[in-house]
């Protein structure tokens, strides 16, 4: 009745417990416990990594702490069950039989105390290795269009090739360690079996034991070295698979430099004053960008801020959306420093469009609802009809049939021209309808026609709020309340278009260089 009703339960629960708790379960929430993490990162920290390095480590970090955890439930009580009950059996046969089981265990613990912290450390460089090289073939394909149009395939193969050459000997430094460790098993049970056989036959020609005690002593010592070598596999696989989970935690761990403190409370606009206060700021320990910079902004002030490339315009915003946090100094809107706000409160009253428009490889709907979760398909409709996008959105179709608002745009909207993608990612912070707005290059990739009938539309929704704006094409930004002139990380001039045009300073040349180049294109 136990073999036929117990069996086959017991068996069950542990099926139950590795399949269905532990396989699947396990593995995703590791992945997902690492997204979340690692979403919290900041920007710079994204800016330092392959983007495929970093998802694979993902990937890598939960398949091996499950590999590890279940290896570990399923063996470790057949070992101590078999290993106690062999002992125990050669004792009461004969306590001399004890002597080379007990002597093979101590050998055998010191050598994988040799041998395992090797394979862990040589299976971390491997993992590294492996993820360096996922993040090299994810950076190629994700900039495919560059690769084909510099015409270096052959140069490009080379790289490839190095890339993988590491990976295959950091790869075969870890496997050469398991050839050493599977030799010197060999002969650790060669030994036993030789000495236990040696051992019996003494005792049996004293007739300490019988000869079938010979038969069942060697029949014990021939499964102990087929399950010493299994054994000795499952631990090595789980210090392989600790080399993953170390490359895999150092990324989860790496601390993050930017954090909400702990009091932080949601930002509240009532006006939209933003105050810059003495701000000093550097990248990394590399050149000063600010040092000592004031800038006030009113609330529902129009502000453009001007300056050569490099002047440091685009930085000064990624420090308002805390993006990296001032060295010295603080940043304020309405009063309350932006340290003290949590983060997604700050960027969730702030509307931005960027020169380099990225989209999600999702649909057009899904990408215009990060804007506004809450909008509906009204609200959707009359955002593409105001930035003319429109014209477009409703004609496209994926690669599976999906149209217009359904239709994916493809990785960092590559699907769609750099115009297409503006208009979209304009639609988006129309739909936000943030009381701070920032544009940096926002008509950038449209054509002059576009950008005119879109300024129009631009200049409704400024209606009401603070904006900053940044353009080099300074004709669209002549009409902005106040012009803010930066040059090596301070602010050099301030005032109207008029007033900095009579001023004559670096505005007025810039100005005046534009102008010169519009009327040799004309």
């Amino acid at each position: 009745f136990v073999i036929v009703v117990a069996r086959p339960f017991v068996s069950l629960c542990h099926n139950l417990v590795m399949n269905q708790a532990l396989t699947t379960n396990f593995t995703s929430m590791i992945r997902w416990q690492q997204h979340r993490y690692l979403l919290k990162q900041s920007v710079n920290f994204f800016h330092s990594s392959f983007a495929g390095g970093i998802a694979s480590r993902i990937m890598n970090t939960g398949q091996s702490i499950r590999s590890s955890v279940l290896m570990l439930t399923d063996s470790m009580w057949r070992v101590i069950i078999y290993a106690g009950t062999t002992v125990v059996l050669f004792m009461k046969l004969n306590p001399w039989l004890a002597l080379p089981i007990v002597v093979w265990i101590g050998a055998y613990i010191m050598l994988m105390r040799y041998f395992l912290p090797k394979t862990r450390e040589r299976s971390h460089q491997s993992a590294r290795a492996r993820s360096k090289l996922m993040g090299y073939v994810v950076d190629s394909y994700s900039n495919i269009a560059t690769l084909k149009l510099f015409s270096h395939s052959s140069r490009e193969e080379d790289q490839s090739r190095e890339v993988i050459a590491y990976q295959t000997r950091m790869a075969l430094n870890s496997t050469r360690l398991i050839t050493g460790l599977d030799f010197s098993l060999t002969i650790l049970n060669s030994i036993l079996i030789a000495s236990t056989v040696l051992l019996s036959l003494v005792l049996w020609k004293n007739a300490l034991i019988t000869a079938g005690a010979i038969a069942f002593t060697l029949s014990l010592v021939i499964r102990i070295n087929t399950m010493s070598s299994w054994i000795m596999r499952v631990v090595s696989h789980i210090f392989e698979d600790v080399g993953s989970v170390q490359d895999g935690i150092k990324a989860m761990t790496h601390p993050r430099e930017i954090m909400d403190s702990p009091e932080a409370k949601p930002l509240e606009v009532t006006e939209g004053a933003i105050d810059f206060n003495c701000i000093d700021f550097h990248y990394h320990e590399g050149k000063p960008i600010y040092q000592q910079l004031d800038l006030h902004i009113k609330p529902g002030e129009k502000v453009a801020l001007v300056g050569p490339s490099g002047a440091g315009k685009t930085t000064l915003i990624n420090l308002l959306l805390r993006l990296y946090d001032v060295k010295v100094g603080t940043i304020e809107i309405d009063g309350m420093p932006i340290t003290k706000v949590t983060q997604d409160s700050l960027r969730s009253n702030i509307g931005v469009v960027t020169q380099d428009t990225a989209l999600l490889h999702r649909s057009v709907r899904d990408n215009l609802l990060y804007g506004n979760p809450e909008a509906t398909d009204a609200m959707i409709e009359a955002a593409l009809k105001r930035t003319k996008a429109d014209q477009f959105v409703y004609d496209l179709i994926d690669q599976h049939g999906r149209t217009g608002l359904d239709a994916l745009v493809g990785e960092n909207g590559v699907k769609l021209s750099g115009g297409q993608r503006q208009r979209i990612a304009i639609a988006r912070v129309l739909l936000k309808n943030a009381p701070i707005l920032i544009l940096d290059e926002a008509t950038s990739a449209l054509d002059s026609e576009s950008e005119a009938v879109i300024q129009e539309h631009l200049e409704t929704l400024m209606e009401g709020k603070t904006v900053i704006a940044i353009a080099h094409r300074l004709s669209t930004i002549a009409k902005m309340d106040r012009l803010v002139v930066i040059d090596h990380g301070k602010v050099v001039e301030t005032g109207t278009h008029d007033e900095l045009i009579d001023a004559k300073g670096l505005y007025e040349s810039l100005w005046s260089l534009q102008m010169m180049g519009r009327r040799r294109d004309s």
